[in-house]
Parts: structure tokens; C-alpha cells; sequence
């Protein structure tokens, strides 16, 4: 960042292979309060100029969250910040096997809530199921459960998770518990299937021909760099990729640039970006 002594970002690896800058912290020193004379009085009741921080962690992490784990279906949200984690929605005829499946729900809704899950219960008139589970897949709802009056008879429920859009049959006794630990797997899963992706997209490049090729595919690519701000404009202009951070564990081993072929003290990641 321009003016700033030391800069950290947060690189997220969309699923087209493109990075996002999902958030970044800036330590700016006293260099923008001297540029914009920022004083406080310090304890010897002189002035000083302030010591100022940046910090960029907004919006933009909620379409990281979008573009990293949605599918053609709608959102598909982790659990742990869902707003509606669970999502009932009650299969009928007429009144009678409402009120009858209500009165089976309504305990689970109690101790779902009592385990802190926040469940919503859709037993609204105006809406065909059908209806609601596609509402409900495109919202990103992780755990949809529907009652009907023959799941009630044979003490069954139908469960679908929104990750893998899977949907089976389990015993109405002891569900709350099933719930929870079926949010804790998706969640799992979750992170697991964007940390594959990453890592599945992210590789080594040793020369210009190399890195050329391999920036039409996608991903971040290590790359070594000489460290000049006149190397990195040349190979954007050429590829489109920029610097996108200098990982704090990555690859300190000397090399020779990609592009210019001078010294390199280490590996940097490479992308294009949104």
C-alpha cells in the first residue's frame, strides 16, 4: 500500500481461479499525519505526530464468502454464520395433519434453539413446498428437514444438506443431536472442499514460458521475483497477473527471477485478480 511501512493481506482463492483481496491491515506510521499534519500532545506537552493503522476488512469478505463456496443452486453459507442454520418445512394435506405435525416439530424446534441452532419452522399457506426447498437452496439454508404425515407415522424425517445437496431418511428420536453434529460436518467439509481447491491451484513456475502458460489456467502460481516495482508492471501488462502477497511461510529458498532472470530472495504469489 502506498505510504504505508508494512502491509498484510488476506489472499482468497475463488473457485474460477481468480484471487480476491478479502481484507487487508495497514501499519501507515507517522507518514500520513506529516503528509496531513495529525498531531496529538504527547505526556511531555509537545506535539507529535499520530502513529496511524488501516484496516480494510469489510463487504468485500461477504462476496469472498459467496464466490468461494456457492454453487449454480444459490448460496451455500458455513453453518457457523448462517443466519437461519435449519429450516422445517412441514408436508401436508389439510389443517388437521398440520396442527398433528406441528405438535410433533415444536419439541424439536424447542431443544434445537435450547442448543443454540436458530431453526426456522415454514409452515406458511401460500407456498407449495417445492417452492420453498428451491427458496430455501437458493438462500443457502445448510440443513433443510421435511415432516409429513407419513414421516410422522414411521417416526422418520427427510434431511438435506446444502453442500452436497444429498437428502436421506433418519429416525425423528434424538434429531436435535443429529442436527448439530451434521452442522458441525458441513462446516468441516466446507473449508475442507475451499482448502482443496487452493491447494490444487497453487504451483510452482521456474520460467517466463512456464508462467505464461500457466497463468491461462487459473490459480496462484510461486514464482520468484526480483523485486522491482519496473518487473512487476512488465509482467502485468503481459499477463494480466500481479503480486498478489509474500506468504509468511512460503518458499525463502534463492532463485533467479521469472521474468528478468536477476537475483530472487524468495518466492512470491502471482494471480490475476477480481
Amino acid at each position: 500500500f502506498a505510504g504505508a511501512i508494512d502491509t498484510y493481506t488476506i489472499e482468497a482463492m475463488m473457485q474460477d481461479g481468480k484471487a480476491l483481496q478479502s481484507g487487508t491491515s495497514h501499519f501507515l506510521g507517522q507518514n500520513f499525519a506529516k503528509a496531513f499534519d495529525v498531531t496529538f500532545v504527547n505526556k511531555e506537552n509537545q506535539p507529535e505526530y499520530v502513529w496511524a493503522t488501516s484496516w480494510g476488512v469489510s463487504t468485500r469478505l461477504m462476496g469472498a464468502l459467496i464466490m468461494t463456496h456457492s454453487d449454480d443452486n444459490g448460496l451455500v453459507l458455513p453453518p457457523h454464520i448462517a443466519p437461519i442454520q435449519v429450516v422445517i418445512v412441514p408436508i401436508y394435506k389439510n389443517s388437521d395433519q398440520l396442527a398433528e405435525i406441528s405438535a410433533h416439530v415444536d419439541p424439536i424446534i424447542n431443544r434445537l434453539r435450547e442448543m443454540g441452532i436458530s431453526v426456522k419452522y415454514d409452515d406458511a399457506e401460500n407456498r407449495r413446498p417445492g417452492f420453498k426447498f428451491a427458496d430455501y437452496e437458493l438462500k443457502g439454508v445448510p440443513v433443510r428437514l421435511a415432516v409429513g404425515a407419513r414421516d410422522i407415522e414411521e417416526g422418520t424425517v427427510e434431511v438435506m444438506r446444502r453442500d452436497t445437496l444429498e437428502k436421506h431418511s433418519t429416525p425423528l428420536e434424538g434429531i436435535a443431536e443429529y442436527v448439530a453434529k451434521l452442522l458441525e460436518e458441513i462446516q468441516q467439509n466446507i473449508y475442507d472442499k475451499a482448502l482443496k481447491l487452493r491447494e490444487s491451484m497453487t504451483r510452482p513456475v521456474d520460467t517466463w514460458e512456464q508462467f505464461k502458460e500457466e497463468i491461462e489456467k487459473g490459480g496462484f502460481l510461486l514464482a520468484h521475483w526480483d523485486g522491482t516495482t519496473e518487473t512487476e508492471e512488465k509482467i502485468k501488462e503481459e499477463t494480466k497477473a500481479t503480486i498478489r502477497c509474500i506468504p509468511f511461510d512460503g518458499d525463502t529458498t534463492p532463485g533467479t527471477c521469472v521474468y528478468t532472470g536477476k537475483p530472487s530472495a524468495r518466492r512470491v504469489i502471482f494471480a490475476r485478480n477480481y
